[in-house]
């Protein structure tokens, strides 16, 4: 025995989502979009109901919506004389896409549409509705070409500046440094006994050289008595050139011309 209230039950709604309005110009292809949700898997007895109404009151269609295409069972089935060529379903049911195509577009088909999905149990819900304006091209929504332009060059702009002044900030870094560097290096060296240098000879003249420490130097015949040092002061120094001389050769000697004291 079945029971009578095993094919009843309560149905759930169905949703539809369509463009509220779409533009487009004459004698272009327009798409009106149309999607639906259903709690209910997608079968063959899902259909589409596609109507329209016009707003121009010397149409036909102007009084009531007159279906321009039906879908079921996987076939769409054009309705009246004047879409039944323009008209195209391009939607996928199984991925519940209901849109339609119209091409061309004509200032004929200014008005409303219309779409209606059922898919059983799901069978109420509100339409999706879609305002089609065919326009010239002239009345078409024109973007501002140069703010566009403008605004892409004021970031490109932007960011180059960032750049130069991130890669000035760190060649400031760098050059501070080593800078800070060759200054303690150069400290560093400063405080380092500086090497003396060697006699030259030369034939032309005479150079002097200073010694690398303190003299002793006393009256002549007479000795310092010892850890006896001079006190510090000027000293002259003078190198002899023998160089005049037969039994010489080239030979510098270093000799003590005088002692300059300050007191």
């Amino acid at each position: 025995i079945l029971r009578s209230d095993a094919f009843t039950g309560p149905a759930c709604a169905i949703t539809i989502y369509a463009d509220s309005e779409v533009i487009v110009q004459n004698g272009t292809t327009a798409v009106l979009r149309c999607t639906f949700d259903s709690s209910e898997v997608v079968t063959k007895a899902t259909s589409v109901s596609w109507t329209f109404q016009s707003n121009q009151p010397d149409s036909q269609y102007y009084s009531a919506p007159y279906v321009i295409l039906y879908f079921s069972d996987g076939k769409a089935y054009p309705g009246q004389e004047e879409f039944k060529h323009r008209v195209q379903f391009v939607g996928d049911i199984n991925k519940k896409d209901a849109s339609i195509q119209l091409s061309p577009a004509q200032f004929s088909d200014n008005g409303t549409f219309f779409c209606d999905v059922k898919n059983p149990p799901d069978v109420s819900g509100t339409q999706g509705r879609t305002e089609l304006r065919v326009v010239q091209k002239e009345s078409l929504p024109q973007t501002n070409t140069k703010i566009v332009i403008l605004a892409v060059c004021g970031a490109l702009i932007l960011l180059i500046a960032v750049a130069i002044a991130a890669c000035f900030a760190v060649r400031v870094i760098q050059n501070r440094h080593d800078y800070e560097g060759c200054t303690s290096l150069e400290g560093a060296s400063s405080e380092a006994p500086r090497p003396l240098k060697k006699a030259e000879s030369s034939r032309e003249g005479t150079r002097s050289t200073s010694p690398s420490g303190p003299l002793q130097v006393g009256a002549p015949g007479r000795r310092n008595p010892p850890g006896a040092t001079l006190s510090k002061g000027p000293v002259i120094y003078v190198q002899l050139d023998h160089s005049g001389s037969k039994n010489s050769f080239h030979k510098m000697e270093p000799v003590v011309y005088a002692d300059i004291r300050k007191n």
